[in-house]
């Protein structure tokens, strides 16, 4: 039978069949994809196909379809391993918050930067409008301005109380949507508003550290009521970059893509090269320093970017 990868808890999927119905599979024997090591060969997204066993309501995945796409990112823990967040997407919605817990510029910037290299539409939803004070909404219109700038949507919204909710389902209609972002970003109240009656658990952002508390544990896909499904993830609390280059890292910056023949060298790093279109830029503020900024960190192999 052949079907569709609706949540992983580990060593078991939960697979949405052909016929209707919902399997627990497990994997049979080693998945290797493209040489990649990972922790779990199958996400959440995956089309799967798999044969029941003998005398059991539970199966055994034994193919891998081909996938669309899908995100990863590095286990910060094991170097040399990676974690397939979801396969097959339409897009992605990174869920912000400036505050209780804070969202980094450079944690933004390594999401588009993943995003951007295995062709994933990304929006920006930010979340908890409710808390905003009057230099919050000042930060906000920083943030906003930098990445409409250059081409990512942003909108602002309140799972609490509801604010343009009606925007966010407009956007997931029909679509194949991952929800990530930190924990404590309010991911799992906006779904709650999402979809009435479904009652996902929600944590407490941590007094102490200001860091929300994994509420999700494992990825999980749901259908929307409107048309569509939406593919919930645990929190990330870092974003290692996985499978990118620094030569080609340039290429999923797409304000420095657009500068990059302008260049002198043909192999600019965008470091300290004479004749560099892309410092150039940066210098008449043309690129957010903040972008540049993250683009240097990454480049040189730094985990993490406050």
């Amino acid at each position: 039978m052949q079907g569709l990868v609706i949540k992983s808890t580990g060593s078991w999927y939960l697979i949405h069949a052909e016929d209707g119905r919902n399997y627990d599979c497990r994997i049979k024997g080693k998945f290797r994809i493209k040489g990649i090591q990972t922790t779990n060969p199958i996400a959440v997204g995956d089309q799967v196909e798999f044969e029941l066993e003998p005398n059991a309501e539970t199966g055994v995945i034994h193919k891998l379809l081909d996938r669309k796409n899908y995100i990863i990112r590095k286990s910060i823990n094991l170097s040399k391993q990676a974690q397939i967040i979801a396969a097959n997407l339409d897009q992605a919605f990174l869920i912000v918050t400036l505050a209780s817990p804070r969202t980094s510029l450079g944690f933004i910037d390594r999401f588009l930067a993943t995003a951007e290299a295995y062709s994933i539409p990304t929006t920006l939803i930010f979340n908890k409008l409710d808390l905003f004070s009057e230099e919050g909404l000042e930060i906000l219109a920083a943030y906003k301005d930098i990445y409409e700038h250059i081409g990512y949507p942003c909108y602002e919204v309140s799972a609490l109380e509801g604010t343009n909710i009606d925007q966010v389902e407009q956007l997931l209609k029909d679509k194949t949507t991952l929800f990530s972002g930190h924990s404590g970003v309010g991911k799992s109240s906006l779904i709650n508003v999402l979809l009435p009656g479904r009652d996902i658990k929600t944590g407490e952002v941590s007094e102490w550290s200001d860091k929300g508390q994994h509420t999700t544990t494992f990825a999980e896909m749901h259908t929307l009521p409107f048309g569509g499904y939406l593919i919930d993830t645990p929190g990330i609390r870092e974003l290692g970059i996985f499978d990118i280059r620094p030569e080609e890292l340039g290429h999923y910056f797409r304000e420095m893509r657009d500068l990059m023949n302008e260049c002198k060298f043909n192999n600019c790093r965008h470091i300290n090269e004479p004749g560099c279109a892309v410092i150039r830029a940066v210098e008449n503020e043309e690129i957010a320093l903040s972008r540049y900024e993250s683009y240097l960190s990454i480049y040189h192999g730094n985990e993490t970017r406050a």
